[in-house]
């Protein structure tokens, strides 16, 4: 029977680790520990991290380099081993001596060490173009990273607004730090504290030298980073200071300043948030109530507003000057009697009427006369009401019938 194949072990992926400058393994040996223990160690920033194995992705220890002091090559005393594999980190409060497998090895992690603490290449080791080559690397990493780091109790405010913050929020903390107010790119750090009731307010110069900030006292104290400097108040004074840290807590209605009418005061004016079960102004408290909206229907087009009037009986009075009067059987109607708008057949006649020749012919001067050639037009437009329409038509085909016996 075939034996089942195990899955291949997949190794886990070099992402899984932190992204190091460098890494390799050292051996440690710290104050209290009585001998070296190996370790896989990395560098990035300003920590050294230590893993129990090359693999591992969490690390068991770690080293602040904020207190860095110097780096030495000095051997153990006693030490029979070559020296050129040993060396010693001095910080501030502790001494950690190290030990690596070769000359090499040493350069790269003291020349590593040197570029993230001084933030500059050292020249005073033994090291090939390459090593020097990812140093400078490393070099332009960490400037990007501190760039991009700064303390949280940093706050762009001026002095007084400094003070004022922390009178105001004491519960926030009592030390910050501000931009410098000589216009240096160096900064100050504002301290409050409390002496049997008396707030006591402090105010300190950092200088920025090259990639250091130097704390300005009796005593100047370098550190590597802002919050390096930070650090070093707070453990300076056993914890008495704390980080200034503002609870951003955001408002819900929007208040504004406005003056009054009366006294003409600047008051501050928060109205309620409006309701916003939906659309439109809401009602006023106590007024009365609104009615609700009248249905709007939608006008009903011109086609069945009204019908149209029939064409046989769109009559079009034209509007012109008065006609000067004109005779009809010698007798001259008032001015005020009623003017009735000539009958349709009338207009159909006149229409059928042949038009006059151009030349004119001798004729009497009874019939050729003004009066006679505006019959037409003065009997459309003015005639007796008391003449029926039957003898007005008759007394016109007889006047054409003679006109045209005439031509």
């Amino acid at each position: 029977m075939a034996l089942a194949l195990s899955p291949p072990r997949v190794p886990k992926p070099k992402s899984a680790l932190p992204l190091h400058y460098y890494e390799s393994f050292l051996e440690k040996k710290g104050p209290r520990d009585r001998d070296y223990k190996k370790f896989w160690a990395g560098l990035q920033g300003l920590t050294l991290y230590f893993y129990n194995s090359n693999r591992d992705t969490k690390h068991v220890e770690k080293l602040d380099l904020g207190g860095f002091v110097k780096l030495t090559d000095e051997a153990p005393w006693g030490n029979s081993h070559d020296p050129s594999t040993h060396f010693c980190l001095v910080l501030r409060n502790q001494e950690i001596k190290f030990k690596v497998e070769s000359l090499e090895s040493r350069e790269m992690w003291k020349g590593f060490i040197l570029t993230v603490v001084e933030l500059r290449v050292p020249s005073n080791l033994t090291l090939l173009p390459g090593h020097l080559y990812m140093m400078s690397e490393a070099l332009a990493k960490e400037e990007a990273r501190r760039v991009l780091e700064m303390p949280s109790c940093f706050l762009k405010v001026s002095r007084l607004e400094a003070q004022l913050l922390l009178e105001r929020y004491p519960e926030c903390g009592n030390l910050l730090l501000r931009p410098s107010g000589d216009g240096t790119d160096g900064v100050s750090v504002t301290t409050l504290q409390t002496l049997n009731g008396t707030p006591m307010v402090r105010h300190y110069k950092v200088k920025r030298e090259g990639a250091k900030y130097v704390i300005d006292v009796e005593e100047p104290f370098s550190c590597t980073s802002l919050e390096a400097v930070v650090n070093y108040f707070v453990s300076y004074s056993n914890k008495a200071l704390v980080p200034f840290l503002l609870d951003e807590d955001y408002d819900k209605v929007i208040g504004f300043v406005e003056a009054d009418k009366e006294n003409g005061e600047s008051v501050w004016v928060a109205p309620s948030a409006p309701s916003t079960s939906g659309p439109g102004p809401a009602p006023p408290k106590g007024g009365p109530k609104q009615l609700p909206p009248t249905p709007i229907t939608p006008a009903p087009s011109l086609d069945k507003l009204l019908p149209l009037p029939d064409q046989d009986n769109n009559y079009v009075i034209p509007i012109g000057d008065t006609p000067a009067a004109s005779y009809m059987n010698e007798d001259v109607p008032s001015p005020s009697q009623l003017v009735v708008p000539k009958p349709r057949r009338l207009v159909k006649l006149q229409a059928k009427l042949p038009k006059p020749p151009t030349v004119p012919k001798s004729e009497p001067k009874g019939l050729n006369s003004g009066p006679a050639k505006k019959l037409a037009a003065s009997s459309a437009q003015a005639f007796s009401p008391t003449t029926g329409l039957a003898d007005v038509t008759a007394e016109l085909e007889e006047k054409l019938q003679k006109r045209r016996a005439l031509e």
